[in-house]
């Protein structure tokens, strides 16, 4: 492998593993390369980053590698935070928030039953939007993550409690027809609060 595909690939792999990082440990069957061609690439990685003045930056924690923005930024990520809803939300952003808004506090996994289809992406993005938070761990084996809104959701839709969502009296959120009141319902909401 050359030392430029190396570089990528090391990359590549370190922003896919987010926040966990990888050790050279981990690096070295992943990229099939000696612990030292691992420790060199890396130290290359980072020279390159600072030299080309990039966004993210590698760093070390403990014996873990991963890749993190810069402090000199912090007032734009800041920025961004205080304007969070800054695009629409999707129709799988919609059908998650409405099922999080009526039945929680609820699992991941428990969205996804209703959904049909995976729901991480979603929640990822709703709770980067701050409009879902984790609300602690369920009881019983995994202790899954629990999920609910956050009092900017209650703010942003123009709700005073989330009582104040509109009724929806047997009305199944597994049935399609439910996941399309809730989603229209949110939709209104959001174009009134813009």
């Amino acid at each position: 492998m050359s030392e430029t595909s190396l570089l990528a690939a090391m990359e590549g792999l370190l922003f896919v593993a987010g926040d966990e990082g990888l050790s050279v440990v981990e690096l070295v069957p992943l990229l099939d390369v000696s612990e030292q061609e691992i420790e060199t690439g890396l130290v290359q990685l980072k020279q390159r980053m600072e030299e080309h003045d990039r966004g993210i930056q590698l760093a070390k924690l403990g014996e873990r590698y991963r890749l993190t923005t810069k402090a000199v930024h912090a007032p734009l990520y800041k920025k961004l935070a205080a304007s969070p809803v800054h695009g629409g939300l999707s129709r799988a952003a919609l059908e998650t928030l409405a099922i999080i808004a009526y039945k929680q506090p609820i699992t991941r996994l428990e969205v996804d039953e209703i959904r049909g289809v995976k729901s991480e992406k979603a929640i990822q993005s709703l709770t980067s939007k701050l409009l879902v938070e984790d609300q602690g761990r369920a009881s019983g084996t995994g202790r899954a993550k629990l999920y609910g809104t956050t009092p900017f959701f209650l703010d942003h839709f123009g709700l005073e409690s989330i009582e104040d969502l509109p009724p929806l009296e047997e009305l199944d959120l597994n049935e399609e027809t439910g996941l399309e009141e809730a989603d229209l319902f949110f939709e209104g909401l959001g174009d009134e609060n813009s």
